[in-house]
């Protein structure tokens, strides 16, 4: 591995987040597995036999787990005993700078605990990717209420040495068009890069206006990926 983001879940689940992770081992090889109330996301130590057993057996003790790999490079097309349910093209994209714009965080709330029913329910309806009950606690995230409701949030989610996924950017349809996901987004991004860390997102390669949303805030594309999700 090159680079830590050629593998992202990998170096998050064996690092930074290790304390979240469910692991297994055969034969001196590794899977690991985010706590399935946190997230879904699953990856191998590398291509061996050994890590694909450990793979096959995580997956089916947590069906509906997802892999992000590198395109062309993906373990679970050599799962046979574990069907695969939907494989997407994804791009990952990085930040080390926001471009010019407003990070007006004046109705901007730090979320927690007590707002976990709210959050999951805004991700079900908006879906911006797998969101769990507990996806909160990968940390970082804040979000905007109008009239009492939650309406609009971001956070943070696999973090890896020198990086942190911006993740979980989503407003309620009555909402949009009032600029609210970029406000979040360039808050979560710039207290990532005050840090003195780097942002980094996945998003897929043909929601075109989602991928143009990014780079006007300063995402460059860095690697294509594939997510793969699992039965």
């Amino acid at each position: 591995m090159d680079h830590p983001l050629d593998r992202p879940v990998w170096s998050a689940l064996t690092g930074r987040l290790s304390k979240l992770a469910i692991r297994r081992d055969v034969d001196g090889s590794s899977a690991v597995r985010l706590d399935p109330e946190i997230g879904v996301f699953l990856a191998a130590a590398d291509g061996s036999d050994g890590s694909r057993q450990a793979l096959t057996k995580l997956a089916r003790l947590h069906p509906g787990s997802g892999l992000v790999e590198p395109e062309g490079k993906a373990i679970a097309e050599v799962l046979p005993d574990v069907p695969v349910v939907s494989r997407a093209p994804c791009v990952q994209m990085t930040a080390a700078a926001l471009t010019p714009g407003s990070a007006d965080d004046g109705d901007v709330l730090a979320l927690g605990e007590a707002d976990a029913d709210e959050m999951l329910a805004l991700a079900t309806l908006t879906k911006p990717g797998p969101f769990r009950s507990g996806t909160l606690r990968l940390g970082g995230f804040i979000g905007v209420r109008r009239e009492g409701r939650l309406v609009a949030m971001a956070g943070e989610r696999m973090k890896v040495d020198g990086f942190t996924e911006l993740s979980g950017v989503c407003t309620h349809p009555d909402f949009r068009g009032q600029g609210l996901a970029g406000r979040l987004s360039r808050l979560v991004v710039s207290r990532i890069l005050a840090r003195g860390e780097q942002a980094f997102l996945h998003a897929y390669a043909e929601h075109a206006a989602t991928v143009a949303f990014y780079e006007s805030l300063g995402f460059r594309v860095r690697a294509r990926m594939t997510y793969t999700v699992l039965a």
